[in-house]
This record gives structure tokens, sequence and C-alpha cells, in this order.
């Protein structure tokens, strides 16, 4: 295999619908020559004439230099990089055609880095697309592949015929006439409608794309409902105990939407399919309860629970929490974390596997192979993001002995927009915590220059004057040469320095679990004043003492990051504050999707309008973390422009699956390919 050929499989670039389907990023007008004497300082031309000059400068950066006569002027081509083939090419003599910016020098013009060629043959008849690629795949090679890719691909339409109103009065393009003209467009097109897929030809891919997507999570979610699952309905008064012990313990009573999704869960849990439910809530909405309860009726059925949480800090809280509530109604706990030792790994495992233990809180480490659980029939996953497929899909394989499948409930504090849970999430069932609990405080938040750090610095000798405790939270651990961020060791020791009167803690991923847990007792329980942190306290850290929350260099953050942070104070009665302190550095002003961010969380503390803009910003891959592997996300729609043909494509996708099923399968197949394992987990 060549290496242009290890490249295009490395790409995914395998069968010929791939290459087919591998649109253009960009096009080059290459049809027309124009001359010099025609052009205007800062167009991009293309010109044909004769080299005159063609030297190697070695004064000062080494360069190419290379003087182009078209008969109306000379431009002067600069190369910083070059290759002894493209000497021989510029040669002088050599008659050719470059294309590039024209730029006014100061002896006469010259474009920099222009692409060439010889000036053979006749010129184009359509654009000339430039694709995405890669190291050791030049452009032309790919160009061949991809036409070889159209020739050979099965392009007749999946679509059935009367879906295709979408486009309103204006006919729509069948994929075949859509693929031959984006890969091949005359120059007559404006190229606008390229460029924003707007042109009806991206029209029609893009509204296949979003149907192969729905297809896909739609027969996904049908494959599952054929499973088999314990059914978690306990009879008689007895089974129901358990559940109903722990509404009467808790104190405090459940928020209205607390008490539907509490009933959304039960119903699944009650059916003999698979629950496959997405539990979204904002920061304190109080997801954890729900775990709870979902846990008791697992339970009181008689089965075992596992609660898998990303990080052992987060975890911890978890297990604190749930033995709280539930110890004191006799439910035995185990706790399994990756830095555990020898002696109390072996208890906890013996405990699972004889049933013992009821309910099993831990990290990743719940899924290794010598966990072995009795009867295990609930799998909750928190901060489901931030686990990768295989590792979902192994959790749900521990139930051992049984023809079943555990019901899985994953929660995530990032709430997900409509459109991305109308498509990357259309195969769950979402439920919502649209309500915060009472006695939540709003939080004021502030975006301030670290010039005013000394100013911070007072506002959080006040508050631990009034008894509260602040974190503060740094990108870094260490000295970073490539990026000039304050990192967490030396904030820990300013900090320490201007207030020698409360105790100063610092916590990072480096520190033993150990050294982690005992940091974090001492905050809890109040022996630390101030927090300085990495973002392992991220989620799940409840200290409603905590009043201020400061995170340095909060533009190298993302919106759902600085929201989650924000969501570490405010969880008690004291008012309280966050401070985005941001860094200008040399330069003065924030760049524009960093103030857009920092804008938008000074406006808005609902997670639901941050989520909408952070979508906006910086696309879906921030909800959706590894939820994707094995899958690309959406390469031509857009969720915020596309919506209409979402909708149409959601409509569709279940009357291709009842009506049309061959086809149905012929298009997943045609989009997907094998990238469907993702749609199990």
């Amino acid at each position: 295999m060549s290496g242009p050929q290890k490249v295009l499989q490395k790409l995914g670039l395998l069968r010929p619908i791939d290459l087919a389907l591998h649109l253009p990023l960009r096009y080059e007008d290459e049809t027309r020559i124009v001359k010099l004497s025609d052009v205007r300082d800062g167009d991009l031309a293309q010109i044909e004439g004769t080299v005159t000059v063609c030297e190697v400068r070695q004064r000062g950066q080494r360069q190419l230099l290379v003087t182009l006569d078209d008969g109306s002027d000379t431009c002067l081509l600069r190369f910083f990089s070059f290759y002894p083939s493209q000497l021989k090419a510029l040669a002088v003599g050599n008659r050719i055609r470059a294309r590039g910016e024209i730029r006014g020098g100061l002896l006469c013009r010259q474009m920099m880095h222009p692409s060439f060629k010889a000036a053979v043959g006749e010129l184009p008849q359509g654009l000339t697309p430039i694709y995405p690629t890669a190291a050791g795949l030049p452009q032309a090679y790919l160009r061949r592949a991809v036409q070889g890719g159209l020739a050979r691909a099965d392009l007749a339409d999946t679509v059935p015929a009367e879906h295709l109103f979408w486009l309103g009065a204006q006919p729509a393009w069948n994929l075949r006439q859509a693929l031959m003209f984006l890969h091949n467009p005359t120059p007559q097109v404006a190229l606008a409608t390229l460029e924003d897929h707007s042109h009806p030809a991206w029209q029609r891919l893009k509204a296949e794309e979003l149907l192969a997507q729905q297809l896909s999570q739609l027969q996904a979610k049908r494959e599952r409902a054929a499973l088999r699952a314990p059914t978690l309905s306990p009879q008689g008064n007895d089974g129901m105990a358990l559940h109903h012990q722990l509404l009467a313990a808790l104190p405090f009573q459940l928020t209205g939407a607390q008490r539907r999704v509490s009933e959304e869960i039960a119903h699944d849990l009650a059916r003999p399919v698979p629950m496959h439910r997405l539990l979204q809530g904002d920061v304190g909405s109080g997801k954890t309860v729900l775990a709870a309860l979902a846990g008791a009726l697992c339970i009181g059925a008689g089965w075992q629970c596992a609660l898998m949480a990303p990080t052992e800090i987060l975890a911890e809280q978890h297990f604190r929490k749930l033995i709280g509530w539930l110890e004191p109604l006799g439910v035995k706990t185990a706790w399994l974390t990756g830095s555990q030792k020898i002696k109390e790994r072996r208890a906890m495992l013996a405990m699972i596997a004889s049933g013992e233990a009821s309910l099993v809180v831990g990290t990743h480490a719940i899924i290794q192979d010598k966990v072995v659980f009795k009867n295990l029939a609930l799998a909750i996953i928190d901060e489901q993001h931030r686990f990768g497929v295989a590792q979902r899909l192994a959790l749900r394989s521990k139930l051992h002995g049984e023809v079943l499948e555990p019901h899985l409930l994953m929660m995530t504090a990032t709430p997900i927009p409509r459109t991305l849970a109308m498509s990357y999430y259309a195969d769950l069932d979402v439920s919502t915590l649209d309500e915060l609990p009472p006695g939540r405080t709003p939080i004021l938040t502030k975006v301030v220059s670290d010039g005013r750090r000394d100013e911070v610095i007072g506002r959080i000798r006040d508050q631990l004057a009034l008894g509260r405790q602040v974190y503060w939270v740094c990108p870094l651990i260490e000295e970073s040469e490539a990026l000039d961020l304050t990192n967490a060791t030396a904030t820990h020791a300013q900090l320490s320095t201007a207030l020698p009167e409360v105790a100063v803690g610092l916590l990072h991923s480096r520190l033993a679990q150990s050294e982690k847990s005992a940091v974090m007792t001492a905050f809890t329980s109040g022996r630390l004043g101030v927090l300085v942190s990495t973002t392992v306290i991220e989620v799940g850290v409840d200290v409603p003492n905590a009043s201020m929350m400061v995170i340095e260099h909060a533009e190298r953050f993302g919106l759902s990051q600085l929201h989650q942070l924000r969501g570490r104070v405010g969880r008690g009665a004291a008012a309280s504050a966050c401070v985005l302190l941001y860094s200008t550095g040399d330069a003065p002003r924030l760049g524009d999707a960093a103030r857009d961010r920092l804008r938008a969380m000074a406006q808005s503390s609902d997670g639901f309008e941050i989520a909408r803009r952070d979508l906006e910003i910086r696309g879906p891959g921030e909800f959706l973390g590894a939820r994707q592997s094995g899958a690309a996300l959406l390469r031509f729609a857009d969720l915020l422009t596309d919506t209409a043909l979402l909708d149409w494509a959601r409509g569709l996708a279940p009357l291709m699956l009842d009506l049309y099923p061959a086809q149905a399968r012929q298009h997943i197949s045609r989009w997907l390919g094998a990238q469907l394992e993702y749609l199990k987990a």
C-alpha cells in the first residue's frame, strides 16, 4: 500500500461512497487568466507568464524568489519553504500559471507562496475543489481518488421521492446530482452559497446526513426495546418499604420537577425493557437524590445497584451522601476506586460478589474484570460524557448469569440544548430537572481584569471575616512555557502570604488520592478558609459555606466548564459571587470568542441558556464528550441553522424504518458504515 493510500485509510476513506462524501472545504477559480495590468492590490488572481529570474537568497531567512513576466507587468513570487522539484519547475524560461493574493511591494507586485503549475493544456471548465487532507496526501492525488469514488459509488436515491418536498417549491436535487455538482461546480455559481452551505445541493447533503443520524438512533432505540431487563417493581408493601422509608427520611421535600422525574424513572424500572434514560439538570438541581431513589427501588426489589463517577472526588461525594441516606435504612454499600489498598479492595469485591453490598459506588474501577456482581440490575453513570463507549458497555455487561440487560441511568449537569437532544441524543429518553430546590441563592457574576487582583483578594478577606469560605481555580499546576498562565502552586503561595490569618489549601490532580481526600475533608469541615484548586473540583463538590468562586484565566475555559465551576458556590443561604478573572497580558483586548463566553456568563445563570450560547460558540463537541467515540460529529449539517431539516429527518425516520426498511438500512450503511457501536452505549 502506497503512502497516500495509507493516509486515505487513516482518514476513513475506505469505500467508494466514503470518497464521494468527502466534500471540498473550499474552491479555487482557475478558469480564468487575468493580466497583471488589470489586477488591483489585494485581489486573488491567476496569472500566466514566463519565469525571468529564479534564485535562492540566503541573506536573512532563506527564501526562493521568482520573477514572472506576463507581458503586461512583472510579479515577484516569494517562497519561504520549497523543494528541489519546485526549483526545477520554476526554472528560467518556463511558462507557468500562478494563483494567489496580489500584494504591492516596494519595487514590484508580489505573491507570497502562490500555488502554481505548468502553463499547459486547457483551462479547467469548473471551480477547482480544495479537500480536507493530511500530510502525505496531495490535493491532486485526492482529487483523482474522489473522482474515482464518485464513478464507482452506488448513488441511487434511498429517500422515497414522495418525501422530498422539504425545499419548498424548489425542485429537490437527487443525491447523484448534488454530489457531482459539489465536486465539480461551474464558475457561474455564487461562491457564497457553496461556502455557507445554503446551495440546494448542500441542502440535499445535509438533509441526507441528518436522516442517517435519525435512522441510526431510532434503530438503536428499537433494538434495545427488544432486549429484556429485570422488572424492578417490588411486590407488596414490603418491597416498596425502602423507597418510602427513604422519602420519609430525607431532610427536605422533593421539588415538583424531582417528583416528576422520579416517577418517570420508576415507570421505566417497572418495565421488562432496559431503561436508557439521560437525566439532565443544572448544577444543584438535586440529581443525586433521584439516583438514591432509583437505587432504593432497585435494592428494594432484591437487586444490586452501581453508581460510577469519573473522579474519586465526585465518587466520594456521592458515596458520603448515599450512605448518609441509605445506611440507616439497612443498605450496605461498597466503595471501589483505583487507589484502594489491596486488603480493603478484596473485602469490597467479596461483598459485591456475595450480594452483601446492595449498592456499589466508585470510579471506573467498578468495570474492571475482577469486579463480579451477584445480580446487578441498575447502573447509574454520573457526568456520562466523561466516559467512553467501551466503559459504558463494560458496566452494562456486569449482569452475570442472566439473559438480561441492566437498566441504565445517565446523569449530566451540563444541560443539553433542544436541537442536540433531538439529534445526538435521539436514542435516549431524556428527563429534565428544570427547577432548583428552594434556598439556592442567586450568584452574582463579575468579569474582572487581573490588574484588579489585589481588589479581589480584598473581597476574599471580607468573605473570610464573615466566616465564609472561598474557591480559587487555576487552569495549570506548574509553569508552562507554552502558556503564560499563573499556576495553582504560585497562587497558593501568594494567597497564603496575603491571607496569613486563614489556612489556604491546595488541590490538584497530581496529589495522591489520600492527599486529595485530606484536603477536601479539611475544606468541607471548615478548617481551610480558601481552597486553591485546578478543575478537579468542577463537579460534585458541595460545600454550602463556600460563598465566593474566583476563576483565574477565565478566558481559557469553555462556557460549560465555567458554569460548572460557578455552581460550586451559592449552595447555602449566604449571598454568593463568582469572579471571572481574565488576563490581558500585553494585549489590552480579549479575543471575540473569549469575550462572548465571559459576557454570556455575566448575563445569565440559567444553565440551559448557557448551554444554548455554548452550542453557538463552540459547537456540539463540548456536550458530547466521549459519546461520539467511533463516529464523527455531523460533518455538514449545522444544528443552529438546519432545524427545519432536522425536523424533516425526525418525522421521516420512523416512516422509513416501518415502510421502507431495506432503503433505511442502505441509507444508514451509506452514511455511517461500521460507525454504529457508540449507539449501543
